[in-house]
This record gives structure tokens, sequence and C-alpha cells, in this order.
């Protein structure tokens, strides 16, 4: 079992940074890929960027990719989610979740968390 709770969100401006934090408990969080995943009101929830359970493999959705980056830290149980040039349309509320390989799709991960309110103004 493994419960997530991410952190960080807030409402900023166009072009501003962000980072996002998902504090894991649960003895087997090291052995998880994470991925992150976010949804804007009104539509359904999409892939944002994964990494492996080692942290040596990520990978991105291609609007995110460049600005976005995923890192996680096995020593804290925290996975992180740097937000740069944030722009209107990544509005959104993020999720961070665990699952055991490392795909886009959220139907493969098992665990997620609340969710935290990223809003950027133009």
């Amino acid at each position: 079992q493994v419960q997530l709770v991410e952190s960080g969100g807030g409402l900023v401006q166009a072009g501003d940074s962000l980072r996002l934090s998902c504090a894991a408990s649960g003895r087997t969080f090291s052995s998880y890929v994470m991925g992150w995943f976010r949804q804007a009101p009104g539509k359904e929830r999409e892939f944002v960027g994964a990494i492996s359970w080692s942290g040596g493999s990520t990978f991105y959705a291609d609007s995110v990719k460049g600005r976005f980056t995923i890192s996680r830290d096995r020593a804290k149980n925290a996975v992180y989610l740097q937000m740069n040039s944030l722009k209107p349309e990544d509005t959104a509320v993020y999720y961070c979740a665990a699952g055991m390989i490392i795909t886009a799709m959220s139907a493969t991960y098992d665990y997620w968390g609340q969710g935290t309110q990223v809003t950027v103004s133009s």
C-alpha cells in the first residue's frame, strides 16, 4: 500500500516556474514507477510525465517536454515535478500516481494522490 500527498500548487503568472512535490509513504515506494497527470476543468485526465523506479528513465508528454522535469528522491520517498515556462494551458489539478510499469496510461497506475491545483494566469 502506498499513500501519496501532493503539494506545491498555486497561482502563478505565465512564464513563471513552480515545483510540485509528492510525498509517499509505504515500504515499497522505491519499487514503483511514479507518474504525474493533470486534469483541467471539463477535460479528461492527461499524462504529464513519468519516472522509473530507479530514477534513471523519464518520459514526458509532448506538451510539456523541455519545460517540465520529473525527479525523485528515494531516500525521502518523494517525487518532484519542476515546471518552467508555465503557460495558461498548464492550468489544471495535478496528480501524482504510483504504478508498476512506466506508461502514459492512467489505468496502469494503482495509487493516486488527492491532487494540487495549479493556475497560470496570462
